[in-house]
């Protein structure tokens, strides 16, 4: 017989949402990542015949991409906020780990018919979190891929005893609001835009977990950058 107090109990005890959205998300995540795959090997198999399948092709890789990059970014500010994250900082070369993520973007970057420029130095290291890091650059990629009209630049270099992650784009580059964001980074979601800010509290907070002494990492947003539109830079002491 089940007691009236156990019901009560159980009817009163609070679901942690949180977990749950978590536990939902881990599971899109890994069904997309098979369908980002198998995506891949359709289009090596299948290349588009002409521009209208090029486009296509160009829009489901982009929008895979986008949701893909979104679902790891609300997993990782999950376990963030639960201090679950280990940060694991290590020595990297800077340009291993840029070459990783041009590499996993490189379908989405060619049936966009988009050039890359890379320009650091292959004996350039710093000490970072590999996978952390990796993450904020895949992320501006992806959304770069999206708003540049011809041409990407992914740049890393010393300056001023930080390391500075720069990708810059040909398009018009980025609005107002997004200029403000790393500094109000509480700025809240744009329902005409359809922009929530994610990619960037997520890359501000990747920054933040990188530290020395009294400096730590910080990003920044700025137009007119060398390729006549936007830059995302991502500093790191």
């Amino acid at each position: 017989m089940i007691d009236d107090n156990d019901m009560t109990s159980a009817k009163d005890s609070p679901l942690d949402f949180a977990f749950v959205l978590a536990s939902s998300v881990h599971d899109m995540k890994n069904s997309l990542g098979m369908l980002l795959n198998t995506l891949a090997t359709m289009m090596e198999k299948s290349p588009p015949q002409d521009d209208e399948q090029t486009k296509t092709y160009a829009i489901l890789e982009y929008e895979a991409a986008r949701i893909n990059s979104e679902l790891i970014q609300l997993l990782s500010l999950y376990r963030m906020q639960h201090e679950h994250l280990l940060v694991q900082i290590d020595e990297h070369h800077v340009i291993d780990v840029l070459e990783e993520q041009l590499a996993r973007n490189d379908m989405l970057l060619r049936t966009r018919g988009i050039q890359l420029e890379v320009d650091c130095d292959e004996d350039l290291s710093w000490y970072f979190d590999g996978e952390l890091v990796g993450g904020v650059i895949n992320n501006i990629l992806v959304n770069c891929a999206r708003y540049c009209r011809n041409t990407l630049q992914v740049s890393a270099k010393i300056i001023d005893n930080e390391l500075c992650i720069a990708v810059a784009d040909d398009g018009q580059g980025y609005p107002p609001s997004m200029l403000a964001a790393p500094h109000e980074i509480n700025a809240g979601v744009s329902f005409s835009s359809g922009s929530t800010n994610l990619g960037l509290l997520f890359a501000h907070r990747v920054a933040g977990l990188h530290r020395s002494r009294e400096q730590h990492g910080h990003i920044q947003l700025a137009n007119q950058g060398p390729l006549g539109g936007g830059v995302f830079q991502l500093w790191l002491p």
